[in-house]
This record gives structure tokens, sequence and C-alpha cells, in this order.
């Protein structure tokens, strides 16, 4: 289940580094590793950093979205944006279905077409998300991200070779049996809207796996660069 990695990372760098894949709070650019995810405002990405853009099923409105999708398009193909998200499907929101669908699909047809990775936003409507992306992401990465499910809904996105990120939900006991069951070449760490330091998450998923911080820490380091590219992409000497 755990495919060891190089020491490279560890021989590079002095510390440990906490690579953070989804975050709503506003990033400082020396923040080393933590992806912005903004849901708007997508000329932030000229800023430095490192960035994901997407279109949230919660905020989509038939009113603006073929403008909101057109600033999307504008910026994705910028250096620092790393992956197109979050974006995904929801089933407990008052968004129009039929919407969320049509924008879903397109999102994942503009990743698909610049080559980036797709980070899913996902309430209660994991077939639907699944079929969608069998059909349309082909050979593009995908993050499911703050995943809080079971191990059978687990196996069935790992199975279709997608990743799964975790946040808060892991400083909860219910979870500790669903993420010692994950691949570790499968996982990410984030914090999301959350005020929790990243550092809090990496300790409790290293408590949970009876894992090593430092070899953690590789391992996720090596995930993103699977997916994201190479790490030195998301750092401004």
């Amino acid at each position: 289940m755990y495919r060891k990695v190089t020491n490279y990372f560890r021989l590079k760098f002095d510390a440990l580094r906490y690579l953070n894949i989804h975050t709503h709070r506003k990033v400082e650019h020396t923040a080393w590793g933590s992806i912005q995810s903004l849901r708007s405002d997508f000329d932030q990405v000229l800023q430095p950093g490192a960035y994901s853009v997407g279109l949230h099923p919660w905020y989509l409105d038939v009113y603006t979205a073929q403008e909101q999708f057109g600033q999307l398009e504008r910026f994705a193909e910028e250096d620092n944006v790393l992956a197109i998200g979050e974006c995904g499907l929801d089933k407990f929101c008052n968004t129009d279905w039929n919407l969320q669908v049509d924008y879903f699909i397109r999102q994942t047809q503009l990743a698909i077409k610049i080559k980036k990775a797709l980070i899913i936003h996902c309430v209660r409507a994991y077939d639907e998300v699944l079929k969608i992306l069998k059909e349309n992401s082909k050979l593009v990465p995908v993050v499911f991200h703050g995943f809080n499910k079971k191990t059978e809904l687990a196996n069935k996105i790992l199975d279709q070779g997608y990743y799964l990120s975790f946040g808060k939900h892991l400083l909860m006991d219910a979870y500790d049996e669903v993420f010692k069951e994950i691949p570790l070449d499968k996982i990410f760490l984030e914090t999301d809207d959350d005020s929790i330091a990243i550092e809090t998450v990496y300790r409790k998923a290293a408590e949970i796996k009876q894992l090593d911080l430092v070899l953690l820490t590789e391992q996720v380091s090596e995930n993103y660069r699977m997916v994201f590219g190479d790490l030195k992409t998301t750092q401004n000497e």
C-alpha cells in the first residue's frame, strides 16, 4: 500500500513542508506549496502564488454563468493556475441541477484542453460525478477534495485512478478506519475554508497511519508532483 519514495525532498529542504492543496483563505506567496482556490475574481492569478480556479456549484447563476465561464477560460491557462476547480455537483444546494451539470462538464472539458488537474466538489452526487468524469476526464488527474465518506465509496473513486484529499474531518475519530485504508500514493491534505493549521492535519494523518511524519510529507510531495507538476512551480524566488 505504501510506495516508498526517495529522499530527494528530505535532502533538498531543511524543514518539513506541509503541502496544502486546497484552501480558500488568502495565501501569502511565500507559503510554499499552498494552492489557493478561487471561485471568482480570477485575475488574482496574475499575482505571485499557486491557484486553482473554478465555478463552484453553490455560486452558479443562470444569468451570469456564461460570463463567469468566459473569465475562467481567460485566466485558466496562466502558469500560476495548477488546477481547475473546485467544481462539481451538489444535490444539497439550491442551484438548478441542469445548470450544475452543464458547467461541470464544461470545466472538465476545459481541464482536458489545457491539460490541468481537476479538483472536485461533490455532495450526494457521486454516481453522477463519476459518470461525467468517466465520459469526459480521460487522462486528466482528478482530486476529490474534503472527502468524509465510507471506505466503499473511497474504493469506488480510487478504482478510477483518482485521488482523495482530507481535511478537518480527519480530526474526528469516526474517520480513522476509512483513512487507514487509503493508499498513501492517493492522498492529499487540505484546510479548505477552515482556520485549522495544515500542520495539525498532517500530524493527525501520520498518527492514524502510524507513519513517521517525514515519510508522510515526502509521499504527499511526490503525489503533488504527479498531479500538479514539479514543486518549484508553487514558489516564487
